[in-house]
C-alpha cells in the first residue's frame, strides 16, 4: 500500500463525501463492468479537484482512506496518480472542409531516475540540448517502441526540484505534454526551480512525457522482439554514456525508466541500498582502510511511530560515529518489516567488519546547531557524525 503523502487536512465537504463515496464503491467492486461505472466518475472528480488546485481535499480522502480501508485507499491512490501522469489526446483529420475525429493518443509521464554519490556536490540543473538530443536517441532505441514520440524536460532534477504535490505534477504533466505531442522538448527556467540540498548519496531524475497511439506499445518490452532485462542493460550501457557526462566526478547507476510515481518510489527504494554501499566505499576511500575496519550500529528511530532506521559508522578501536545513513520506511514498512535483516545482509555483502543491531527505540533528533540526524554510537546513544580531525578538509556529508 502507498503511503500518503503529508496530508493538509480539509473541512468535510461535498466534494471530499463523493471522493470518499466513490473511492469506497470502487474498492469494494467485484467486476470490470462495475469497476468503469465507479471509475469514470472518479475520474472527473479528480480531474475537476486537480484544475482547482484542491490538493487538500485529495489528500485528506486519503489519509482518511489510509489503514482503514486499504482496497477503497489503494484504488483511490491509483487513480489520482493516474490522472496526473495520464492524459489522452484526439487528433482530427480532415477532410475538404470537414474535420472528423482522428486517432487517439495516450501521453504518459515519465521519470529516468539516477543514483549517484560523490565527494564532490552531485549535479542538478540545466542540459544543454546537444546532451538531451543524445539522451533522447538512447531512450528511444532502448526503452521506449517504435511509434511513440517524446518530450524531455531540458533539466536533471534533484528530489528538491520535482512536483511536490498532485497538482503540481498534473501542471508539469500538461506543460510536458505539448511539445511531446511535436516530439519537442520543454525549456525550464533554472532560476524558477528551488535550491537542492547537498548529500553525499542521492537521487537524479529526468523526466519526459511520452506520446503513443491508443492501444499501441508504449515500452520497447511490450514489442514481440523486446525484453525488459535487455532494455535496462542497453539503457544502463548507451544510456548511461549519454547522462555520464552530466554527472562528473560522480559514481552512478541507471534504473529503468517508469511512469512518473512508480518510478520515484522505485528509485526510493532503490537508494536505500545504494547508499549503504556508496557510505562504505566513501569511508574506505576517505579515511584509506579496508570496510573490514568499519563497524555499523543499526537502530530504529521513532516519533509517535517507527519512522526510519539509522545506521551510525565507526572504526572498530572507536565508539566516535564517522558517518549516518538514513533508511526511511517506504509505503506500507512498519515494525513487522524486515528492514533490519535486509540493512544487515547488505552490510555483510559488503564487508563491513562488525555490525551491531539495537533493539531499543531511540527518538528521532536533529542537531540543533546544523539540523543533521543524529545516529546510534555502539553504546546506544545518537550523536552527531563527525570525520576524525585529520580529515575534516575532506566535506563532511550525510547520506540519505
Amino acid at each position: 500500500m502507498k503511503r500518503p503523502r503529508s496530508p493538509r487536512h480539509a473541512k468535510q465537504t461535498p466534494d471530499l463525501d463523493q471522493l470518499l463515496r466513490l473511492a469506497l464503491g470502487l474498492g469494494e467492486s467485484a467486476c470490470r463492468i462495475e469497476d468503469d461505472f465507479w471509475e469514470s466518475r472518479l475520474a472527473a472528480l479528480i480531474d475537476r479537484l486537480l484544475e482547482d488546485n484542491d490538493e487538500a481535499t485529495l489528500s485528506t480522502a486519503l489519509d482518511q482512506l489510509y489503514g482503514k480501508q486499504e482496497s477503497a485507499y489503494a484504488a483511490l491512490a491509483d487513480q489520482i496518480e493516474m490522472r496526473c501522469e495520464s492524459r489522452t489526446h484526439a487528433t482530427m483529420a480532415t477532410e475538404g472542409n470537414e474535420h472528423r475525429n482522428g486517432k487517439e493518443s495516450n501521453l504518459l509521464l515519465f521519470v529516468a531516475p539516477l543514483l549517484a554519490w560523490s565527494r564532490f556536490t552531485i549535479p542538478a540543473g540545466p542540459i544543454a540540448a546537444p546532451a538531451l538530443a543524445n539522451i533522447r536517441v538512447h531512450l528511444q532505441a532502448h526503452v521506449f517502441a517504435s511509434d511513440v514520440r517524446l518530450g524531455l524536460a531540458d533539466f536533471l532534477f534533484s528530489p528538491d526540484q520535482l512536483p511536490q504535490s498532485y497538482c503540481e505534477t498534473a501542471v508539469l504533466t500538461d506543460k510536458l505534454g505539448k511539445p511531446a505531442l511535436h516530439s519537442r522538448d520543454l525549456h525550464l527556467d533554472s532560476a524558477q526551480m528551488p535550491t537542492t540540498a547537498h548529500f553525499l548519496s542521492d537521487t537524479r531524475y529526468l523526466v519526459g512525457v511520452a506520446v503513443v497511439p491508443r492501444g499501441a506499445a508504449l515500452f520497447r518490452w511490450q514489442e514481440d522482439d523486446g525484453n525488459r532485462a535487455e532494455a535496462l542493460r542497453q539503457w544502463r550501457s548507451q544510456g548511461g554514456e549519454a547522462l555520464r557526462t552530466l554527472l562528473p566526478g560522480c559514481a552512478s547507476e541507471l534504473l529503468l525508466p517508469q511512469p512518473y510515481h512508480a518510478g520515484c518510489r522505485n528509485a526510493d527504494r532503490l537508494s536505500r541500498p545504494y547508499s549503504l554501499r556508496a557510505s562504505v566505499a566513501y569511508l574506505s576511500t576517505t579515511l584509506n582502510l579496508e570496510p573490514a575496519a568499519l563497524r555499523a550500529v543499526v537502530a530504529p528511530f521513532y516519533d509517535q511511530q517507527l519512522e526510519e532506521y539509522r545506521i551510525g559508522f565507526t572504526l572498530r578501536d572507536s565508539l566516535q560515529v564517522v558517518h549516518g545513513v538514513v533508511w526511511p520506511l517506504l509505503d506500507a514498512e512498519d515494525e513487522a518489516s524486515e528492514m533490519v535483516g535486509e540493512i544487515e545482509a547488505i552490510l555483510r555483502e559488503i564487508k563491513v567488519g562488525e555490525v551491531i543491531l539495537l533493539d531499543h527505540r531511540l527518538p528521532l533528533e536533529y542537531c540543533d546547531d546544523c539540523g543533521a540526524p543524529l545516529y546510534p554510537n555502539p553504546e546506544g546513544e545518537p550523536v552527531h557524525a563527525e570525520l576524525p580531525e585529520e580529515q575534516t578538509a575532506t566535506v563532511s556529508r550525510h547520506l540519505h
